[in-house]
């Protein structure tokens, strides 16, 4: 398990950085904790969860991610399989 803080500014949406994994979506669980702000994921149902500033959060494998608004969380997930999610997404941003 790793443990990482992000800061994430509004508007971020993973949604084309995760294209080509599978199902689009990023397959690794998550929790954490959400220190500000407001954030949104959406599963390969389409269901919505939200979580904002004070809230625990899990996101099972297959979502994206939506960031409402200016947002800090703390989250651990699987070492090996999140960093190559990481991975991915810096190679999708490459081209």
């Amino acid at each position: 398990m790793s443990g990482e803080y992000f800061s994430l500014a509004a508007g971020v949406d993973t949604t084309p950085l995760f294209h080509g994994l599978e199902g689009n979506q990023c397959q690794v669980p998550h929790w954490g904790f959400v220190l500000k702000g407001q954030v949104t994921t959406t599963d390969a149902d389409g269901a919505h969860e939200t979580v904002s500033a004070n809230d625990l959060f899990y996101w099972p494998p297959g979502h994206n991610v939506k960031v409402d608004a200016d947002a800090e969380i703390i989250m651990f997930s699987p070492q090996h399989a999140h960093s190559n999610v990481i991975d991915h997404m810096i190679e999708m941003t490459k081209g």
